[in-house]
């Protein structure tokens, strides 16, 4: 790979306004987010959407058109819309609706069903600034992120017929076989573009040792030209996969989805600066910056002008 995708996740749906003043909340400020990510040399920007009264995810299709709209109007950053939705409380239509209705470039597709947790934050916190946070974070205790192989069939269905590159988010080794399983059996056309999330409670811990492992395993499973991949470390070790996945020849991505850290004990003012500081990272070790146009030739998507929005 010549150069070295960047992805700048904005706002997600795990870290809760409590946790960083900085977070965006609106979709203005995510959109001026992504904006600033673009401009600050990321070449995708990973789009989660929050209520813009009290910034408790959503999953509203008109919040992700306003985004998508304002992005696309100031630069030319890809942009990859969640479909993860609430598996509880959603159905696969209504967690494809980002798809179906905006048809940007990229969207993720989760690999497999896992456990999601995020309960353990619940007792770090001790003030809370929205009445839902709190219970929002112990019901995770209990939480099953659902993708089966039906829901990934009519993921793929839905994928398709838009021309949305998959962006498949991987958090365990046995979702690389489900993947080899959709190519093989015609739903899904390679080469594939993973994601590698680690650090998730129900998924692999974020070390380099399991970075290799994934790496490795996609290489025997999938075969080393049917894939593009990169990597997400949750928490405090972001920068450190980050670092490990350029020399491994990898793509990184950061943002204020995985981590609201720029350093030890410093929070990340925006996401522009965790991209400021992985590609200075990246030029150390002598790594190009892919733009969002040579990306989308590395990544063989269809194009800003084939949009919904």
């Amino acid at each position: 790979m010549s150069k070295t995708i960047i992805t700048a996740a904005i706002t997600g749906a795990i870290h809760i306004p409590s946790q960083s003043e900085y977070l965006p909340i609106t979709p203005e400020e995510i959109a001026e987010e992504s904006i600033q990510a673009c401009e600050a040399g990321a070449a995708v920007a990973h789009i989660h959407v929050r209520n813009p009264e009290n910034g408790k995810p959503a999953a509203d299709t008109a919040l992700f058109r306003q985004v998508c709209e304002k992005v696309k109007k100031h630069c030319d950053i890809i942009l990859c819309l969640t479909t993860g939705g609430d598996p509880t409380t959603m159905t696969i239509d209504q967690r494809l609706q980002p798809v179906t209705e905006l048809q940007p470039e990229l969207a993720s597709f989760n690999g497999g069903s896992f456990n999601f947790a995020l309960h353990p934050l619940a007792d770090r916190i001790e003030n809370y600034r929205f009445d839902w946070e709190k219970d929002y974070l112990l019901k995770t205790e209990n939480n099953i992120h659902n993708n089966t192989f039906q829901s990934m069939r009519m993921y793929a269905e839905a994928f398709n017929r838009v021309e949305t590159k998959p962006e498949f988010e991987v958090y365990d080794m046995g979702q690389i076989n489900n993947i080899r399983y959709l190519i093989e059996s015609g739903q899904v056309k390679g080469p594939v573009y993973i994601q590698f999330v680690l650090g998730i409670l129900g998924g692999m811990q974020a070390t380099v040792e399991n970075l290799v492992l994934l790496v490795s395993m996609a290489e025997k499973t999938l075969k080393r030209d049917n894939f593009i991949w990169s990597v997400v470390g949750a928490g405090k070790q972001q920068m450190l996969l980050g670092a490990a996945a350029l020399a491994m020849g990898g793509n990184v991505r950061v943002g204020l989805e995985d981590s609201i850290w720029l350093s030890k004990g410093r929070k990340a003012k925006s996401n522009a600066e965790q991209v400021a500081k992985i590609i200075r990272i990246a030029k150390e070790m002598s790594k190009e910056i892919a733009t969002p146009d040579e990306a989308r030739e590395i990544l063989g998507t269809k194009g800003l002008d084939a949009v919904n929005f």
